[in-house]
Parts: structure tokens; C-alpha cells; sequence
């Protein structure tokens, strides 16, 4: 085989890209691009809200308003309190409100209707009394209990013959 010699034009090039290549710094790679995740929204505030915790009739009330003793059965002529307990999620969030009574007889018929609205913040009592200065019919009643025009609780309770 017979080599060709290099002219001094082509060898000066080659010799000059071989020393470039030789000479060329590794280009630093970037580093990759981090990306935080965006953070998560914050909730949005849930409104408090007002439940009713219990219902109990009877006559008589402390000075709390709550009902003393718990009966289910009166005289004609006793005078019947529901004490009803309310609880409020947030215990310093004012949550606006009705709170409602309604007493019926036996048959359906409506003896009385009470609504309030009020302003519930924290545990509370509401009291609703009913009473006939004639004597209650003998029989069995039943009372109903709403919030915000809902049904929540009832309570039955009997009107009994006076002895």
C-alpha cells in the first residue's frame, strides 16, 4: 500500500482540530430544573353551624332553663315545659336561626305553635311552655321540634286524669 503524503495545508487543519478537540472543556450539563408543587389551597372556611342536643319536658326549670326532672306523663292542669338543648360547631360563631314548638293532640289537631329566631353561639337551652288554665284534654300528645323549619326531634308525652 502506498501513502499519500499530506499537504502541509491539509495536515496544519488536521493537527489544529485534533489539538481543539483535545483541548475542549466538557460542557457542564444544567442541572435539572426543580419544580415545587404548587402549595395546596387553603380550605375555605366551613360556617358554623347549630344542632339540637336533646329535648326534655317536665314542669318545673333551674335557673339555667333546663327542665329539673324529666316526665312523660301530666295532669290536665300542670303546665308543660320543653327545655330544648342547642350546640353550635364553632363555640364562639354566632349562627343565626329559628328554633320551633309545635303540640299536638292525639288526633293530629294542633294545640299550639311557637317560632323563635334566634342568635345560638356555644351550648344553650330554649324553653317553650304550654299551658291551659282549663285543664288539658285526657289523651296522648306529641311534640315536635324544628330548626330552621326541619323536624329534628319529637317527644310524646300523655295528659293523664288528675287523682
Amino acid at each position: 500500500m502506498k501513502s499519500t503524503p499530506l499537504t502541509p495545508a491539509l495536515g496544519l487543519a488536521l493537527a489544529a482540530t485534533l489539538a481543539l478537540a483535545g483541548c475542549k472543556k466538557d460542557e457542564a450539563t444544567p442541572p435539572p430544573v426543580v419544580t415545587q408543587p404548587a402549595p395546596a389551597p387553603a380550605p375555605a372556611p366551613v360556617a358554623a353551624t347549630v344542632s339540637v342536643t336533646g329535648v326534655t319536658l317536665g314542669t318545673d326549670v333551674d335557673a339555667d332553663g333546663r327542665v329539673i326532672e324529666s316526665q312523660s306523663r301530666f295532669t290536665p292542669n300542670q303546665a308543660i315545659t320543653a327545655s330544648v338543648s342547642t350546640n353550635t360547631s364553632d363555640p364562639v360563631a354566632a349562627v343565626a336561626g329559628s328554633l320551633s314548638a309545635k303540640w299536638l293532640y292525639q288526633d293530629g289537631q294542633v294545640v299550639n305553635e311557637e317560632s323563635n329566631a334566634f342568635s345560638f353561639a356555644g351550648p344553650g337551652t330554649t324553653n317553650f311552655r304550654i299551658s291551659k288554665p282549663d285543664g288539658w284534654p285526657v289523651g296522648r300528645y306529641t311534640l315536635e321540634v324544628s330548626l330552621d323549619g326541619r323536624k329534628v326531634e319529637t317527644r310524646e308525652f300523655t295528659v293523664v286524669a288528675a287523682q
